[in-house]
């Protein structure tokens, strides 16, 4: 599969939540639930969602955590509309803002959380930073993210399959991009921002689909950076890496392909 060379890389897009949800979403929300559990947050206290997208990590808080109130906050303008339109709760704010340079004052929340986005901003020790500055004294802050190189198995198909079309597709792999996305340098950045109690574990859930549509097609919305790939491609090449993929899955007896997602989430007190 070989490209243009003048061409230049596909940008990773986050623009619309009804695409991103059934490729990502829906997945974030097993994870959202146990991390949650996990933080043990007391009722009645304040919230803060850094990175939100879609509202899943604020939507599974205000289902299982009975928090005060939750504020969510994301740079694309989309995913918080998104996010304020499918959460009909009171307790609920939603709004546009650089995880980088939170707009808080200082020792603002109680649970500062932030769920698949970290690798994703540019500087991620200055987002933390901020998350430690704007939580309470004693007051927790916590992320999330996928294990995109060993534990993210319908993304790891995906990439394997591309790179071994197109070997330019490595510079784009997650698994290669995203070095933080790992325990030990994860207790290190929350280390550095003078978190202390920091405790990092794997969280693992299923993704299974049901047919190989059910897993194809949601790579067909353009979503985060294999989605961008995909569609950087041309029409053949697209088959191509889609057959590619088709062959090397591990289909159950009755079509459907039983896979797991592994995200490692860290925690600590300020």
């Amino acid at each position: 599969m070989t490209k243009d060379p003048n061409s230049e890389k596909p940008k990773d897009n986050w623009a619309s939540g009804d695409k991103y949800e059934p490729y990502v979403g829906r997945w974030s929300r097993l994870v959202a639930r146990e991390f949650i559990e996990w933080l043990e947050i007391p009722k009645g206290s304040q919230w803060l969602d850094v990175g939100c997208g879609t509202g899943a990590l604020s939507q599974t808080i205000l289902q299982v955590a009975e928090p005060a109130k939750v504020t969510g906050v994301d740079r694309s303008e989309n995913f918080v509309a998104y996010a304020q339109a499918h959460t009909k709760d009171e307790r609920a704010e939603f709004e546009v803002s650089d995880a980088q340079a939170l707009r808080f004052e200082s020792a603002s929340f109680d649970a500062v959380v932030s769920g698949l986005v970290l690798n994703f901003i540019p500087k991620p020790e200055l987002a933390v930073a901020e998350m430690t500055r704007v939580a309470k004294q004693s007051g927790v802050v916590a992320i999330y993210v996928w294990d995109y190189a060993d534990g993210m198995q319908f993304m790891r198909h995906f990439w394997d399959a591309a790179e071994a079309l197109d070997p330019k597709a490595v510079e784009l792999d997650e698994g290669r991009r995203f070095s933080i996305c790992n325990p030990e340098a994860l207790e290190q950045l929350f280390k550095t921002s003078g978190l202390h109690n920091i405790e990092v574990r794997p969280i693992e859930v299923p993704t299974n689909f049901r047919d190989f549509d059910d897993y194809w097609s949601p790579f067909l919305g353009g979503q985060g950076p294999a989605p961008s790939y995909l569609m950087s491609l041309s029409e053949e090449q697209r088959t191509a890496l889609r057959e590619r993929i088709r062959a090397d899955l591990p289909f159950a007896s009755d079509g459907s392909i039983p896979l797991v997602a592994r995200a490692w989430a860290v925690k600590g007190m300020h």
